[in-house]
């Protein structure tokens, strides 16, 4: 199956946080879970609550799976992670209902797209 991905505009950052109560959920892409451990938040870096923050890691650059998936489509994630593995390449996924959003270091984002178009 021949991948579709669109890049996403700007530079993410991954925290973990104190609680979402100063969190910009209005900003064009906020990713936040809740756990029984912890608060973790994936936004643009001039949206992160800077006096929120137990951790954080800087210079993300993100793409997404272009269009709606399917939930009965099996290992897109796993191509993606598994061949961005094989050439060392950390990600962060996201999932949402519609789609896969995977994240990279900055200095890694043009060698994840040039690998994954064309595989």
């Amino acid at each position: 199956m021949k991948l579709e991905i669109q890049e996403l505009e700007g530079t993410f950052s991954i925290c973990k946080l104190k609680s979402f109560d100063t969190v910009k959920l209005d900003s064009q892409f906020t990713f936040f879970a809740k756990t029984d451990e912890e608060y973790s938040l994936v936004c643009k870096s001039e949206c992160v609550p800077v006096n929120n923050i137990l951790e954080r890691s800087d210079n993300w650059k993100g793409f997404r799976v272009k269009g709606v998936l399917d939930f009965s489509l099996i290992g897109i994630l796993a191509k993606i992670s598994g061949l961005l593995a094989e050439n060392n390449i950390a990600i962060f996924a996201v999932s949402t209902f519609n789609t896969d959003y995977i994240f990279v270091k900055s200095k890694d984002f043009a060698r994840s797209i040039e690998l994954i178009n064309n595989n």
